[in-house]
């Protein structure tokens, strides 16, 4: 086996289940040293143990990999803080952060209450622009400290809510948009520092997308079709790849297109509103049309 992470230092949040788990796995299969870091709540959010990450970071061990376990809550400040000082303290530096974690609260909008729109916002952007700013700051020092670049990776947990929509996920799928813009943003900033940033957007079956996804018995969702893709990114082939979306799941990896003006018309002075009547019918049906939760068909169409 070719052991593309070896001597790397690599922090997988929400690892402690499903598809954070196998990322952890997989990326201490190529020979990384993993921080596993997981609160052990419910899949919306609740209560928390530390024996999730536990039981991950016993596993690598066991497989003669090396983990530690974390349980700090990294959609506070100060626990994101914490993360990454514990993977520097443990391991002595850091070189690739994997931002997975995060809980569901599904309720469509004409029943959406506060408080599910603030934890599910909260637990997704907050818990990845946390760790991300710690880390950038950490490697924004290394590398004014060695005068050249760090090689170090981000890669962030979009999806296809966010990226293509779907009911009852108003929340998580504008928190989900929301990791894709920052994972754009973030790997404009952080390029000088030598930072690549980029984002997956996965399909899986695991606790948090029973009953969400499609009875697909012939296609198999495992949770490790995704890591792969993640350990690719965090390796040396990431190192020329930034600020780009990847949809994976059931064996198909691929890019996500981002947004672009489509069909369009442009005039010197400002349009009045009758004139853009007889404008816009025609700018919109020759646009793409939006895709369903596949990426791959038009809303509402066939493959």
């Amino acid at each position: 086996m070719n052991r593309i992470l070896d001597g790397r230092v690599a922090v997988v949040t929400g690892a402690g289940r499903g598809i954070g788990r196998s990322h952890a796995l997989e990326l201490a299969r190529h020979g990384a040293a993993v921080v596993v870091n997981d609160l052990g709540g419910a899949t919306d959010g609740t209560g928390n143990s530390g024996q999730a990450a536990q039981q991950v970071a016993d596993e690598i061990t066991a497989a003669g990999g090396t983990a530690v376990a974390n349980t700090d809550d990294v959609a506070d400040w100060d626990g994101a803080r914490a993360l990454i000082a514990h993977a520097v303290a443990a391991f002595g530096r850091l070189d690739i952060l994997v931002n997975n974690a995060g809980i569901l609260r599904d309720s469509s909008l004409v029943s959406m209450t506060p408080e599910a729109w603030d934890a599910v916002i909260h637990v997704h952007l907050r818990g990845t622009v946390g760790p991300t700013h710690h880390a950038a700051r950490h490697w924004r020092a290394v590398a004014k400290e060695t005068g050249s670049p760090v090689d170090a990776r981000i890669v962030n947990t979009s999806s296809a809510s966010g990226l293509y929509g779907n009911f009852g996920q108003a929340n998580y799928g504008a928190a989900k948009a929301g990791v894709a813009a920052m994972t754009v943003i973030a790997a404009i900033e952080l390029a000088a520092y030598g930072v690549t940033v980029n984002a997956v957007a996965p399909v899986a079956r695991t606790r948090m997308t029973e009953g969400l996804l499609l009875d697909t018995p012939d296609i198999d969702l495992r949770p490790e079709h995704i890591s792969p893709l993640v350990a690719w990114l965090a390796g040396p082939g990431g190192a020329t790849v930034t600020g780009r979306v990847f949809g994976a799941g059931g064996g198909l990896v691929g890019v996500v297109e981002p947004w672009r003006m489509g069909p369009h018309a442009q005039r010197a002075d400002i349009w009045d509103a009758a004139e853009l009547a007889q404008v816009m019918p025609g700018l919109v049906e020759k646009a793409a049309p939006n895709m369903d939760m596949t990426g791959l068909a038009p809303r509402g169409g066939t493959a």
